[in-house]
This record gives C-alpha cells, structure tokens and sequence, in this order.
C-alpha cells in the first residue's frame, strides 16, 4: 500500500511537470490556451510548473537515497557521517 501511494505523490508532479512542457511548447508555436491572456504569460506558468514539478521527483528521489546511504558523502547528513569523521570533529 505504501508503494502505491509514493506512486501516487510522484505522479502527480510528474503530470504537473508534463503539462508545464505542453503549455511552454504551446507557446513556442503560437498557440494561446483558453485560461491565460497572453503568450508570456502562459510560458512563465509553464515554466513554475515545470521546474514545481521536475524539483518536487527530484527531491523525493534525493530524499528516498539519501536514507539509503546511496549518496556522495558530502550530501550525507551529519547523523549519517562515518565515524572516522566523527573523530576528526
């Protein structure tokens, strides 16, 4: 059940992000969608929604390995640190 559900918070931006895409790609090709008055205006909210999204997967994958010590040591927390370093401190 827990699989399913970090399925479900990672597919949601995932969406976000994809439709971030759509609205930029849109407005390279000149095609105005029905909620946003201008050009510009519908690249920049594709844009948040792209990078909201894109940094969002990120973080959580980011997150999901950082608890799996599958990170570069200097991303590891300091509750994560070997104790070597511990001892140089």
């Amino acid at each position: 059940m827990k699989r399913i559900i970090a399925l479900m918070i990672l597919l949601i931006p995932g969406f976000l992000a994809a439709f971030g895409i759509k609205l930029m790609r849109d407005m390279t090709f000149g095609i105005l969608q029905a909620p946003f008055p201008y050009l510009w205006l519908q690249f920049l909210t594709g844009l948040i929604f792209f990078i909201g999204g894109l940094s969002f997967v990120a973080g959580f994958i980011f997150h999901r390995d950082r608890k799996r010590n599958k990170v570069q040591m200097r991303f590891q927390g300091k509750e994560n640190s070997s104790p070597v370093e511990q001892h140089k401190k």
